[in-house]
């Protein structure tokens, strides 16, 4: 083998890419014991206890599907289900429309990162804390909004009365996260390009034939993952909740997920607990999967 030959071999045997496999797990590790930790193993022991009796004071017993026949004979979690979609669709519903709003302004009217950090504030803060700020505005007797109600009509307004709790804790919720979904929207605004928008004006389209002729097809799969992520916070809703009512007044805004607590560390029941949320997880998934499918989430027009 002539000096030449064994020189490029060298050379190509030095620029060989180094193996970063053993680099990879070990930054995977980590993530991946918490993963089971965290989340695989509390699953995988939820649904066990979900086929149990458990207390907490006794060993769990099996007792096979009677925690979920008796969700199904429950007539305080068919009322709790029927309280979270009223909570799911006035959420939804209002977040969606005024996000969408919010981004469509920022991208006309100003781009500022000043203005972002404006909206995205809200979401900064706890839920706890907005909560208990909301609480005291709206208190029924001292709240600053009652105040200037009674000023002008001379009679004040009970926010959390029954009728009134759940749309007013859906919109608590929705000052807080709109913010955030807005920006999300306006990433994908950011995304469509702008000759799709001057093709629409040689072609003589208007404003608002562009918007629902171009814009929101565009923003398809944008929409369908804000759905998505918002559907399944929405069933999951407590924190405010908790410390606006308790599930107040009379059942009026106990959600599934306060129901579910409350059986676990109010009643010790933590069999029939983990079947609620057994359940509640089938029907988060089966929800997810069809939003997906339906919206079309994985693909896009702009191809």
């Amino acid at each position: 083998m002539s000096a030449a030959t064994t020189v490029a071999s060298r050379t190509r045997t030095r620029k060989r890419p180094k193996d970063d496999r053993a680099l990879g797990i070990a930054f995977i590790i980590p993530a991946g014991i918490g993963l089971i930790a965290f989340y695989i193993w509390p699953l995988i022991r939820g649904i066990w206890l979900s086929f149990t009796e458990y207390n907490l004071l006794t060993p769990e017993t099996f007792t096979g599907g009677a925690n979920y026949t008796r969700m199904v004979h429950d007539s305080i979690f068919w009322n709790a289900v029927k309280v979270t979609l009223e909570y799911v669709v006035i959420n939804i519903g209002v977040q969606t429309i005024m996000a969408l709003v919010i981004a469509v302004l920022m991208q006309r009217l100003t781009q500022s990162t000043f203005v972002r950090a404006i909206v995205l504030t809200p979401y900064l803060v706890s839920n706890v804390v907005v909560a208990m700020l909301w609480l005291w505005i709206l208190d029924n007797t001292l709240g600053i909004s009652n105040q200037i109600i009674e000023a002008i009509t001379g009679s004040s307004v009970n926010f959390f009365s029954t009728s009134l709790a759940i749309p007013t804790i859906a919109l608590i919720n929705v000052w807080r996260h709109m913010g955030y979904t807005a920006l999300l929207i306006f990433a994908g605004l950011q995304s469509i390009p702008g000759t799709v928008y001057e093709a629409g004006k040689v072609d003589g389209a208007r404003e608002w034939t562009m918007f629902w002729r171009i814009t929101v097809p565009l923003l398809r799969p944008i929409l369908a993952l804000v759905l998505i992520m918002t559907m399944i916070g929405s069933f999951q809703v407590f924190d405010t909740v908790s410390v606006t009512t308790a599930g107040g007044p009379v059942n009026a805004s106990r959600v599934l997920q306060y129901y579910i607590y409350d059986m676990a560390f109010g009643r010790f029941q933590f069999g029939y607990a983990s079947a609620m949320a057994v359940g509640l997880l089938i029907v988060l998934a089966a929800i997810t999967i069809l939003q997906y499918r339906l919206t079309r989430a994985g693909e896009t027009d702009l191809d």
